[in-house]
């Protein structure tokens, strides 16, 4: 029975963690596109794939048609347990074959089958990639970026070789294959991104640093100093791409995305800053390191960013707090929007407002019922003496000695 494939680390040779369990893996996508090899009899797929007949003829019952070698190649998959041996052997040899056709239908079943053995396969497929013919190397790279998300240790040298390629094609579906990896497997993706962002080409940190997305939720300690040194680089396109990770921190990591906000808060490019004022807003307002990096902020030369500080200033401050603060501000403050908003958070409103200001601080009356007394009233069909009326009018009796 073929043995299970185990991603280790190469330094320490230790079982590499997956970001989901085995059983969510939808191996549909490792799946050749549709096509008559699903038809094939399973007895007649080794025979056809091996090249023992020219082609076959399927039956009515099976959907008709007519399957030749490459169409069983592509369904090796799907033989009996006890021809998983002869399958692998056989798609060794279409790998290599002389027929490109061949090698393009064996690429298409690589990823799939190397789910049941795994040998040599990768070795293949590294060949593959070399060569001359265009059309194979399509396939063997549309075959890399599925695989190499799956068994990412046994592709690792061969990532390494083509994150570095010179050719463009290669390069782009290199880092999308990286992208992929990192998604299921953090740690072999921190793996190739801490040797890029140290590399001396500059489009290789910068492609390496758009991932650092994929990696700053679950990646741990190892990612979050990935992200810092990305952070000081000193090319500003990989501090500007690091820094899209910081909002993803604030709400994994809301301490270490302090830490970072803090550093980057006055960068010199203003992508980096508009990223680290959209990371701002999501931080707890009552921390004090928080309160502290805000109100630095607020005296910033970029005119963004102090905006965006001093409208946070009435969420973390209040009472006398708030107005002294607002008044220092105000006092360097020129551009005339923030005045007036510095001026509205420094005023006691209370004190020094309008009388309808002031009116909105005063505690509302007490409703008061207006006093109703009650009368008899006549009964139906009797009459009114002449005298109730006035008693009813006056609301007090009526006397003779009044009248």
């Amino acid at each position: 029975m073929a043995r299970e494939y185990i991603a280790r680390d190469p330094r320490t040779d230790r079982p590499i963690r997956r970001q989901r369990l085995d059983g969510h893996v939808d191996i549909r996508g490792l799946l050749p596109s549709t096509g008559p090899w699903q038809r094939i009899p399973v007895h007649e797929i080794l025979p056809l794939a091996r090249g023992e007949s020219d082609g076959l003829e399927l039956s009515r019952s099976a959907g008709g048609g007519f399957v030749r070698r490459s169409d069983a190649i592509k369904a090796l998959h799907r033989v009996f347990e006890s021809q998983v041996d002869l399958a692998h052997q056989t798609l060794l040899d279409a790998l290599d074959d002389d027929d490109s056709e061949i090698r393009i239908a064996s690429l298409e079943i690589l990823p799939i089958f190397a789910l049941k053995k795994h040998e040599n396969l990768l070795h293949c497929l590294s060949d593959r990639l070399l060569e001359d013919d265009p059309q194979v190397i399509a396939a063997a790279r549309e075959c890399f970026i599925r695989v190499a998300p799956v068994f990412p240790s046994g592709c690792e040298n061969i990532l390494r070789r083509e994150l570095r390629d010179t050719r463009t094609d290669h390069r782009a579906n290199a880092f999308e294959t990286l992208r992929r990896t990192a998604e299921n497997w953090p740690e072999a993706g921190c793996l190739h991104l801490d040797e890029l962002i140290r590399e001396e080409d500059v489009d290789l940190r910068r492609r390496g640093s758009l991932i650092l997305r994929a990696i700053a939720a679950n990646a741990g300690a190892t990612g979050w100093d990935l992200i810092g040194w990305s952070l000081e680089d000193e090319d500003a396109q990989v501090r500007r791409n690091a820094s899209y990770t910081l909002t993803t921190l604030t709400r994994t990591e809301p301490r270490i995305a302090t830490i970072f906000i803090e550093s980057a808060i006055m960068d010199d490019d203003a992508g980096v800053r508009k990223s680290v004022i959209r990371a701002l807003k999501r931080l707890d307002m009552q921390n004090p390191r928080v309160t502290k990096m805000i109100i630095d902020g607020a005296r910033s030369r970029d005119y963004t960013l102090r905006k965006a500080c001093i409208d946070q200033l009435s969420i973390m401050l209040s009472g006398d707090t708030l107005r002294e603060t607002a008044a220092e501000l105000l006092r360097h403050e020129t551009r005339p929007d923030l005045c007036k908003r510095l001026t509205s958070l420094a005023k006691d409103v209370e004190m020094e407002g309008s009388e309808e200001e002031k009116n909105r601080f005063l505690a509302p009356l007490d409703k008061v019922e207006p006093l109703v007394e009650e009368f008899d009233a006549p009964r139906s069909g009797e009459a009114t003496p002449e005298g109730e009326h006035d008693k009813q009018r006056s609301g007090r009796p009526h006397s003779e000695d009044s009248a």
